[in-house]
């Protein structure tokens, strides 16, 4: 029971972050959000 919480708690986070990652990664990489949504799109 505790496994499948478990593992259930790492899905959500990583919707979230998928959710999330343009202005996670603008804050990681110190640029703004357009900047990184242009680097996004090039790959």
């Amino acid at each position: 029971m505790l496994t499948l919480l478990i593992i259930v708690a790492i899905v959500v986070v990583g919707v979230v972050v998928w959710r999330r990652r343009v202005p996670l990664l603008a804050k990681l990489l110190g640029q703004s959000e357009s900047r990184v949504r242009q680097i996004n799109r090039r790959r």
